[in-house]
């Protein structure tokens, strides 16, 4: 069997520059390597917050963030998660694969109610590993680019497949993490970098808001800059952004700039990162809404496709 690769992202706002150095430029290099589906999990963004938001306008700006970027929809499958019914059909007998302790157990779900915005816990927190299952296995995914903390759910996954084949018969592969060496990027707070905390660096931020945003960069009083991730992390993760941006250690630009201060500092990380965003600002530039609604539309059926024939499979491995 060839590899499958399935990665994807919850429409919950813009991408950010954590996002591109973490994922998406692996995504770029991996189109050329493996069919892969990239799924837009808009049913998922409900899993810790009691409405989506403006979800049809995250959508589109995720697809226009993939597309500047360099993401194909010619070599990759972009799809939207609630458009294709018989990938969300598979929860079904999936779940029945599981237990309720196995479930409980799993730390990131743990990790996603600790921080969860919700009153209550609601039932698809519990059923959110599964239902990645499903995602990943409708296509039969063999390979997936995951985070540490992703990694229980390739393992849920990994479980669920390995059950139904044993409880069926041989319908799915056993999937892969992809562990890539993928840069740590804290907020220009010196917390977690995020789309809704306002720390971050959007993919289409104009170069004014992102040297607004890097102006407001903590960083600390000693005017000597060095780099230093255990006492200086406010001052080594501006160096790191500026290193990854201008593809040099960040322990050479920290020599360079030597006394100059935090405001030499932040002047080179807002030239490096603006330098970097131009060919990719411009890209999504050559885009309209319209493109992305298209795109967005024949992803969808081309992963429906697929859904049907992997369900059909199921329903007959089953004897339904």
């Amino acid at each position: 069997m060839n590899d499958v690769v399935l990665t994807g992202d919850r429409p919950t706002g813009l991408l950010h520059l954590g996002h591109y150095f973490g994922s998406l430029a692996n995504r770029v290099e991996l189109q050329d390597k493996y069919p892969m589906y990239v799924v837009i999990a808009d049913y998922q963004v409900i899993t810790d917050r009691d409405v989506p938001g403006q979800i049809q306008r995250n959508i589109t700006g995720l697809l226009l963030d993939y597309l500047a970027v360099g993401i194909d929809p010619d070599k990759v499958t972009i799809f939207q998660h609630s458009a294709v019914p018989e990938l969300n059909q598979l929860l079904l007998p999936f779940l029945s694969l599981v237990s309720v302790a196995e479930l409980s157990r799993n730390p990131t779900v743990k990790d996603e109610i600790a921080h969860s915005s919700q009153g209550a816990v609601n039932g698809l927190m519990f059923t959110y590993p599964v239902h990645q299952a499903a995602d990943i296995l409708f296509c039969k995914g063999t390979l997936v680019p995951v985070g540490k903390d992703q990694l229980p759910h390739v393992e849920v996954t990994r479980l669920v497949a390995r059950r139904f084949n044993e409880r069926y018969g041989a319908v799915f592969p056993l999937p892969e993490a992809m562990m890539g060496e993928r840069p740590l990027l804290k907020g220009l707070d010196g917390g977690k970098m995020s789309k809704s905390r306002g720390n971050a660096i959007a993919l289409s931020a104009t170069e004014d808001e992102t040297a607004a945003l890097i102006r407001r960069a903590r960083t600390d009083a000693d005017r000597l800059i060095t780099f230093d991730e255990t006492h200086r992390p406010e001052v080594a993760n501006l160096l790191t952004i500026a290193g990854l941006c201008l593809g040099r250690p960040p322990q050479d630009i920290a020599a360079e700039i030597g006394h100059r201060g935090a405001a030499a500092l932040k002047s080179l990380v807002t030239e490096a990162v603006n330098e970097f965003l131009r060919p990719i600002r411009a890209r999504r530039r050559e885009h309209s809404e319209a493109d992305a609604r298209r795109i967005l539309a024949e992803g969808n059926e081309r992963a429906r496709e697929r859904a049907i024939t992997t369900l059909q499979e199921v329903r007959a491995a089953m004897g339904f």
